[in-house]
């Protein structure tokens, strides 16, 4: 076959990924083999491919292609996330630029334009992932919106309903005033920020007494129903069972009592909001205060507001502060640092705000979930282990969650009022369930599905993607079927730290509710891509390659190689193109190499030479070594470090070492013997590169020789190791440096390879002389004489305690090295000097650590055997 000179990696990229497609090798069935599987975090359908996914689903790759080679039955299942708030926002957006109000739709009308969204740019991010190399089975793709996902979705909640875990309370929740909607806990994102403290005061019905309150937030006190002091503070006992004036509004609002108060924070009087902070309303609860919502959905004050309503709260705050100081009662105004709650989806300041809504009690069902990854038998595995610390604290700290939301775009909670009171209701799968159930509740035996309204809200979308693992296979919905007991529990999930509990830990509490069984095996969490700064990179800050333009530029294998080699497991991602292109470079590199085997002419007739036979075996250990190597990193869950112990072993041993001894002279032949089993090799490298490099690995693959479908490398075995002879590596190692100190030799003195040298050594070391073919062939020398005294007139370097001499034979100008060696020497002695008057200093060798002391020693060393050596060179070159 012609084989071109460059590689051409987009012409690869497409050919090998449409050749993997029509032979279905991504698609798994069960059968007789282990599986392996892994179900791959769903993107949201909004998104487009950025660095994270290229981490997390390269990791996800390597692994299952790996699996793939190792014979077992490989399941990668892709999908998507329907992503409720993200999605919701998106179609708004797009109605909005049609002209179109979403609250003039009805539901079914924003589902029709939230579907048609879905299937114009829903399926982006997966075809996205197919241009990495993405081995996924794409005959499984699911979405979280799914008829039988939602169905899953459905029963879970109806079956948690039943055993009383989940319930509908008025509670204080995280409203969301851009989104509309609540948010749980973990999605609000706590952050430092500057405002001010505002000073306030309250005149005394009945006085001319004030009292002073400090708050940041003064627009709400049109929501104030209560001032509360410390029973301890004497400096207040004087208004014990008196009202206070709110400011503006001018109503009445009792002062009351309560330890909680702080005698020492502000000015010790707290103003009392409960419909507005959840603190305040644990407190108006105790004291049976009166609650008023002064806000509209959107965070605009509402009639309670008075001349403030439709303001914008933030608009609001600047007005009502400077009304207050028209009114001459606000004292004073200091800047003060404070934590505000921001949501995570749409950056905007969240709002405490009482509702009704669905929560889930979690305070049994986390329990074998704790056990699972924390407990002494775990049966979860979490990589880096560090993350334990983490899910301890989430999982110990949890709090009911609150798994509704006020959107359109999701599973439409499934219960079904059949009167005005806020319990008169049902719980069921369908519609036809619901009537049912609400005639034996009500025992109207004509009551219709018309007569039945549903909730409105939608569940929360992690409601949906904690089943992920199971409903995938179809195992809610049928739990015995062969899928969920042939695939479940998963291998390996890869995903990023910032899920560990929104996603991770619910994903355990699920398996164990339904399936009494752990959801994956192991947990691999990915660092988070940042740039050459240490920033996060975002579309915002400009920092954020375009994916498909690195693969454009780099190739896919390069841009896999460049994310593997700059990210250490769990740690960030320091993210640099030149890594990329380190990665397009090594695969030139292995290009190169085939290329050069394939220029070569094979001879059945010359006998195999010793050092193609020595060079041979040594690689084989050096390659059984590096696959003990590679495969404990895997095991740990350390993909960089396999891969660049791959990258050494290919790009140093092999190409620079194994390839240069068998390398026939020029234009001659190379034995059969030989050049089989450099092909072999060859062959065994691409098998543990694949993971990797799974395009160039193939392309090269292929060009070895015609191969079947069946023989594929997507699908060819995993190398086993064979036995490791350490003393082999170890002779090859002393034998690469003695090659080294000729090189040198040659380079420094100016003396052309093709010319052939003497070379005579003191074997002091006793070294082995099974490489000397090798350190004869690669230093292109005449013979390698061993002598028991220093040659005469030659060049000399050291090897540990081995002296080698190269005699000049005129190929020198003894004059000029006289004057450079003796230079040398005298730079050295002086460097020994500097060395040795650091050891000889008490107070040094006292203080220092003990590392730095044993550094200069070495130092020391090295320099005495430098001097020795170079006076021996002077010697040889004066006598």
């Amino acid at each position: 076959m012609q084989i071109p000179s460059k590689y051409n990696a987009i012409e690869a990229e497409n050919k090998w990924y449409d050749y993997w497609m029509k032979n279905n090798y991504f698609h798994s069935e069960p059968d007789d083999r282990e599986p392996y599987t892994i179900v791959i975090p769903p993107p949201n359908v909004t998104g487009v491919l950025h660095m994270g996914h290229m981490l997390n689903n390269t990791i996800q790759d390597v692994l299952i292609r790996r699996a793939r080679l190792q014979g077992k039955n490989a399941c990668w299942v892709p999908g998507t996330d329907h992503a409720s708030i993200a999605t919701e926002a998106k179609v708004v957006a797009k109605l909005k630029e049609q002209g179109i109000d979403k609250n003039d739709l009805t539901r079914d009308q924003f589902l029709a334009h939230a579907w048609e969204w879905t299937e114009e740019y829903g399926g982006v991010i997966l075809e996205q992932l197919k241009k990495l190399g993405c081995s996924c089975d794409w005959d499984r793709t699911k979405f979280t919106m799914d008829d039988d996902m939602s169905e899953a979705v459905i029963k879970v909640f109806v079956d948690l309903h039943e055993k009383g875990l989940i319930y509908r309370g008025y509670r204080m929740v995280n409203w969301d005033p851009e989104a509309k909607t609540t948010l749980s806990d973990e999605e609000v994102i706590h952050e430092e920020r500057q405002g001010n403290l505002y000073y306030i005061n309250y005149k005394i019905e009945g006085s001319e007494d004030t009292l002073t309150i400090a708050t940041t937030r003064p627009e709400t006190i049109f929501g104030d129903t209560a001032i509360c002091i410390n029973p301890e503070d004497e400096r207040f006992a004087h208004l014990r069972g008196k009202k206070a004036i709110v400011p503006i509004s001018n109503r009445v609002i009792p002062i009351i009592e309560d330890d909680y108060v702080d005698i020492e924070f502000g000015t010790g009087c707290l103003k009392v909001t409960p419909a507005h902070d959840e603190n305040d309303k644990n407190l108006g609860d105790k004291h049976k205060l009166e609650v008023i919502d002064i806000f509209h959905e959107d965070a605009t004050l509402n009639s309670f507001g008075l001349q403030f309503e439709g303001q914008d709260r933030f608009v609001a705050r600047k007005n009502v502060a400077k009304e207050l100081e028209t009114l001459g009662v606000l004292v004073k105004t200091e800047t003060h640092m404070n934590k505000v709650g921001t949501s995570e989806r749409t950056k905007a300041v969240i709002e405490p705000r009482l509702s009704d809504q669905w929560f889930l009690k979690m305070e049994e069902l986390v329990k074998p979930a704790i056990e699972a990854v924390l407990g002494e038998e775990a049966e979860i595995k979490l990589f880096p282990k560090k993350f334990e610390n983490t899910y301890r604290h989430w999982m110990e700290n949890i709090r009911d969650w609150n798994i509704s939301r006020q959107l359109l775009w999701g599973q439409q909670i499934p219960a079904y009022f059949y009167g005005d009171g806020k319990e008169d209701f049902v719980v069921a799968e369908t519609i036809e369930l619901a009537v049912e159930k609400a005639q034996k509740v009500t025992g109207k035996a004509d009551l219709k599905a018309e007569d039945l309204k549903q909730d409105t809200d939608a569940l929360d979308t992690w409601f949906s993607s904690w089943l992920w693992p199971m409903s995938v296979f179809d195992g809610i919905r049928n739990p015995e079927n062969e899928e969920i007991k042939y695939y479940y529990p998963t291998n390996d999930l890869v995903t990023g730290p910032d899920i560990l509990f929104f996603w991770v830990a619910r994903m355990i509490i699920a398996g164990y509710e339904y399936k009494d069984q752990k959801p994956f095996n192991n947990v691999y969490l990915t660092g988070l891509v940042r740039d050459k700064q240490r920033r996060k990179m975002s579309k915002s800050l400009g920092n954020s390659p375009d994916a498909l333009k690195l693969i454009e530029e780099y190739s896919a294998d390069g841009v896999r190689v460049g994310l593997l080699l700059s990210s250490a497991a769990g740690n960030d991602l320091m993210f640099d193109e030149a890594l990329c292109q380190q990665g397009k470079g090594f695969g030139n590199k292995i290009w190169n190499a085939f290329n050069l085997t394939n220029l070569w002419e094979v001879s059945d007739t010359i006998v195999q030479p010793e050092s193609s036979k020595i060079a041979l075996d040594w690689y084989q250990s050096k390659f059984s070594e590096a696959l003990l190597e590679i495969e404990d990193h895997f095991s740990k869950y350390r993909l960089s470090d396999a891969l660049m112990a791959i990258y050494k072993l290919v790009y140093d041993d092999f190409c620079g070492w194994l390839l240069e001894i068998v390398k026939p002279a020029y234009q001659q032949p190379i034995d059969a013997a030989t050049y089989n089993k450099v092909m072999s090799i060859f062959e065994d490298n691409l098998k543990i590169l694949h993971p990797f490099m799974p395009f160039l690995s193939e392309e090269i693959w292929q060009y070895i020789a015609e191969r079947t479908p069946e023989e594929a490398l997507i699908v060819a075995k995993w190398p086993e190791a064979k036995p490791v002879n350490k003393e082999l590596i170890a002779q090859f190692e002393f034998a690469s440096e003695v090659i080294s100190g000729i090189r040198t030799v040659r380079k420094e003195k100016n003396i052309a390879f093709k010319d052939a040298i003497g070379f005579s050594v003191i074997n002091n070391e006793n070294s082995n002389t099974a490489f000397d073919t090798v350190i004869a062939k690669l230093g292109n020398l005449e013979a390698i004489d061993y002598v028991k005294e220093p040659v005469e007139g030659a060049l000399t370097f050291r090897v540990k305690s081995n002296e080698y001499f190269i005699p000049m034979d005129g190929a020198i100008d003894v004059e000029a090295e006289i004057v450079k060696l003796t230079e040398e020497l005298k730079y050295t002695e002086g460097f020994l000097k500097s060395v040795q008057k650091k050891l000889s200093n008490e107070r040094f060798v006292a203080g220092a650590p003990e590392q730095v002391i044993a550094n200069e020693r070495n130092k020391e060393a090295d320099a005495l055997a430098k001097i020795e050596t170079l006076k021996s060179s002077l010697a040889s070159l004066k006598s």
